[in-house]
C-alpha cells in the first residue's frame, strides 16, 4: 500500500467537491492515449512541478530513475522513490508511507508554487486550489 497524492491542472478540474470526485474517478480510468510516464503530455505548470518534485522523490521507473549504483551508494534513496502516473491534467504519485509527512508538505508547497491543484488522496480528501496572485 502507498501514500497517494495528486497534483492537477486547476483550469481543468471542477470546483464543486462532488463534481471534482467524479472528474477524479474519470482521470483514474487512465484512458488517454499516451505513456503514463511521459511528462511532455502535461501542462507547463505540471511539467515544472514534476521537474522539481523528482529532485526529492525520483521516479521508480522511466527517465530520471536512479541507477543501481546510485541506490547502492545512497541506501536511503530507495525510501524516496515514488511511482508517478502522468496524465494530461493530473500527476498521481504513490509515495512510501514512511515519507508521508515529507511528501505531503513538499507536494503542498510545490503545488502552490506552480499554481496547480493538490488533492490529498490518502489523507482526508482535501482539495486545494491556488490562483495567480494579482499585483
Amino acid at each position: 500500500m502507498s501514500y497517494d497524492l495528486m497534483a492537477f491542472e486547476i483550469s481543468k478540474a471542477p470546483k464543486d467537491k462532488k463534481e471534482f470526485m467524479e472528474w477524479y474517478d474519470k482521470q483514474l480510468e487512465w484512458e488517454e492515449e499516451q505513456d503514463y510516464d511521459d511528462i511532455s503530455v502535461s501542462s507547463e505548470k505540471l511539467q515544472a512541478f514534476y521537474e522539481e518534485i523528482i529532485k526529492t522523490f525520483p521516479p521508480m521507473v522511466g527517465e530520471g530513475t536512479p541507477t543501481g549504483e546510485e541506490l547502492e551508494n545512497n541506501p536511503e534513496l530507495e525510501d524516496y522513490l515514488a511511482d508517478y502516473c502522468i496524465g494530461c491534467d493530473v500527476i498521481y504519485i504513490a509515495f512510501s508511507w514512511s515519507k508521508e509527512n515529507e511528501a505531503y508538505n513538499l507536494m503542498k508547497e510545490l503545488c502552490e508554487k506552480y499554481q496547480v491543484g493538490f488533492f490529498d488522496v490518502s489523507g482526508d480528501g482535501e482539495v486545494f486550489y491556488w490562483y495567480q496572485k494579482e499585483n
